[in-house]
């Protein structure tokens, strides 16, 4: 392996494979890195291949470089500027100061993690409720 691709450096490079996990680019003639599916875009990756096929010629920023196990690992996503994130719809904001629809904070469910400890107990206290047994 050569020393010539440092960390931060952005090259240019060609698909030579793709797998479920990420793509395979070529940054020579002798070297070349992977581009974990995570770095591929901005956003989710479900398919590699949706993104990238073999021969696409991709600009790519080194994120690291190992030398003893000869790996580099690679971003395509490093090198494109972050979408910005979207307003929601001015209707909606609209509806909300008028009190016509509920903030989430407000839903009658209740969110987020429990813990099973918790779950059980609810779940304990709801089997012994006659009302909810089954006849």
């Amino acid at each position: 392996m050569t020393t010539k691709f440092e960390t931060g450096s952005v090259v240019t490079g060609k698909v030579t494979g793709i797998q479920p996990y990420g793509a395979f680019v070529a940054l020579d003639e002798e070297t070349q890195g992977l581009v974990h599916i995570s770095e591929i875009t901005h956003g989710f990756v479900k398919d590699v291949n949706e993104h990238l096929s073999v021969g696409d010629e991709v600009k790519v920023k080194v994120l690291s470089v190992d030398e003893s196990a000869g790996k580099i690992s690679l971003s395509i996503r490093a090198t494109e500027e972050a979408p910005a994130p979207q307003a929601k719809p001015a209707a909606a904001k609209k509806a909300r100061r008028q009190g016509s629809v509920k903030p989430a904070a407000e839903e009658t469910t209740p969110a987020g993690f429990n813990t099973l400890k918790d779950k059980l107990e609810e779940w304990i206290e709801q089997s012994e409720r006659e009302d909810l047994i089954k006849k």
